[in-house]
């Protein structure tokens, strides 16, 4: 990825080429040969977790088959679609070529759930979550850990996705107008002509705003909130003309949700989302609600080469880092299970498991393109269109492959997640790699994301 948006993200910085750390595990083998630390599992009628190979360290209910990794061919594991196995190795062709490779050309491991009308049909684990130490240096064999199937990622900018959710039920709760000034709610909102950005336009990146806000060099946490709130618009910005992909639009969301809710995000986002649907993997700053042993064996690293050191469960991105690692823009961390609940409640018009999260009606207007006509602006994708609902990504081909349509919906990540929701096929796809392990201008993550939608568009009707 072009390094625009990363340098602009991190404006102020000590040092500018700072970048964030990464994971490692046993030494990958050759791409398409088996190896112990793959891992793929499957959900049983009773929404159990089977099948986790030989480093899922999870025993099968009684009564369920087990499942093993065939990423080469042969049957399918237990429980998942034939084509769970050709994922896998898909995902295996990008790994690092041996034990020894130093540079990869796409990730030091990836954990795919695919969802189809709710069941679950792929969850497969391949490669490392850490492999480098801070330098980046290659770490011995006994020094790395393998990826597993319930690996904790960093979400980077799927993050928004939550950030939306959580903004909406406050628009059904009636405490927040979706068409109201931003400084309705905010009045330290200010700067010439952001009185005319609505709530809105900061989930449709129509607002002006920049990708990043400078907050380096202040005193506290809440001189760097004034900072992103005082943050001007791009020269020649008119709000709600132009797509513009902007991190502090999403910044202020959150902070609308805090100011209407009395919480901060993180406390927010247990209360009113991952509380009500039992997702026990997913929040901000993991080091402080993961045991010990969780995190040395669940946290994926992201960049070895910053300031900060090897980064691993804590935020990639600089100016979440320098919020506290809580911002509406970037700061959660998950599972690829626990993610691909959220495309699930999305497709399900709002409800999981029989909880209702969002009302039916707001799901639709957030899953509709609301930018028709506009241009967008994005130095990074030049062939990107505009298309973009609340919070969420629309029929973009250069991430959701041959699944891309005017129906399906997601998100990427600076540091290798997505989420994709195709409606049509009733499919989600929670993809999580972790690409800027140990730095992130190895590799461009895209491609991966597109020839992972192409063999779903093709096997699943």
């Amino acid at each position: 990825m072009p390094v625009a948006r990363r340098t602009l993200l991190g404006v102020g910085l000590a040092a500018a080429t700072s970048a964030l750390a990464g994971c490692g595990d046993n030494g990958a083998p050759a791409p398409g040969s088996a190896d112990p630390s793959d891992a793929v599992t499957s959900t049983d009628a009773a929404g159990n977790r089977v099948g986790f190979g030989s480093r899922g360290n999870t025993t099968p209910p009684s009564g369920s088959p087990s499942a093993t990794a065939s990423p080469s061919g042969g049957a399918a594991p237990a429980g998942q679609a034939r084509y769970a196995q050709d994922v896998t190795a898909l995902l295996r062709k990008h790994l690092p070529a041996t034990p020894q490779t130093v540079q990869h050309k796409g990730f030091p491991g990836a954990v795919a759930v695919v969802l189809v009308d709710g069941k679950t049909t792929v969850h497969t684990a391949v490669g490392e979550a850490l492999r480098y130490g801070a330098g980046p240096k290659l770490l011995a064999a006994g020094q790395r850990v393998a990826m597993r199937p319930d690996s904790i990622f960093d979400l980077a900018s799927v993050t928004k996705v939550y950030t939306a959710i959580l903004l909406l039920q406050q628009v059904d709760k009636g405490r927040v107008d979706l068409t109201a000034p931003v400084r309705d709610y905010l009045p330290a909102f200010t700067g010439a002509g952001k009185d005319r950005i609505t709530v809105e336009m900061l989930l449709t990146h129509t607002s002006g705003l920049p990708v990043g806000a400078k907050v380096t060099g202040l005193p506290d946490n809440a001189a760097r909130w004034n900072a992103v709130l005082g943050t001007g618009l791009v020269s020649g910005a008119v709000p709600g003309d132009t797509f513009r992909y902007s991190s502090v639009g999403l910044m202020v969301a959150g902070k609308i949700v805090e100011k209407v809710t009395g919480q901060r995000l993180d406390q927010a986002l247990k209360s009113n989302l991952t509380g009500p649907l039992g997702l026990r993997d997913t929040g901000f700053n993991p080091s402080t609600w993961l045991s010990s042993s969780a995190k040395a064996s669940r946290l994926v690293a992201t960049d070895a080469r910053s300031s900060r050191g090897l980064l691993r469960g804590t935020v990639h991105d600089d100016v979440a880092n320098h919020l506290g690692g809580v911002a509406g823009h970037a700061g959660i961390f998950a599972t690829a299970t626990d993610l691909a609940a959220i495309g699930q409640m999305l497709l399900n018009g709002g409800t999981h498991q029989g909880r209702r999260i969002l009302a039916a009606a707001t799901v639709r207007r957030m899953l509709t393109n609301l930018n028709a006509g506009k241009p967008a602006v994005d130095p990074e994708r030049p062939n990107r269109t505009a298309a973009h609902g609340l919070g969420v990504v629309l029929n973009q081909s250069w991430f959701m492959g041959r699944l891309a349509s005017t129906r399906t919906f997601g998100h990427t990540g600076f540091a290798g997640p997505s989420l994709l929701v195709d409606p049509h096929r009733k499919l989600v796809l929670a993809l999580l790699t972790n690409r800027a392990h140990p730095n992130w201008s190895w590799a461009n993550p895209d491609p991966v994301r597109a020839a992972v939608g192409d063999l779903l568009a093709k096997e699943v009707n």
